[in-house]
């Protein structure tokens, strides 16, 4: 099933809802997505270079972890 035919079926779906309840926890979800969407933003690329100096240097001072710390880190999860 293609992506339209699948957001027409939700809005005969919707047309036909009854249950006040659910609809709200809908329309509350439907804003929240818009609101987490509005908050993202790209980096500039001023924040970009900030964040690859501040990676180099972290990895030239250690602060790193390997494949094998974070397998083992996980494996207590």
């Amino acid at each position: 099933m293609d992506l339209q035919t699948r957001k027409l079926n939700l809005i005969s779906y919707l047309a036909q809802l009854q249950d006040e309840n659910f609809l709200r926890k809908i329309e509350n979800f439907i804003l929240s997505k818009k609101q987490n969407d509005a908050d993202l933003k790209p980096f500039t690329e001023d924040e970009l270079i900030v964040r690859i100096k501040k990676s180099e240097e972290d990895f030239k001072s250690g602060k790193y972890k390997t494949l094998n710390d974070l397998e083992e880190i996980s494996a207590d999860w």
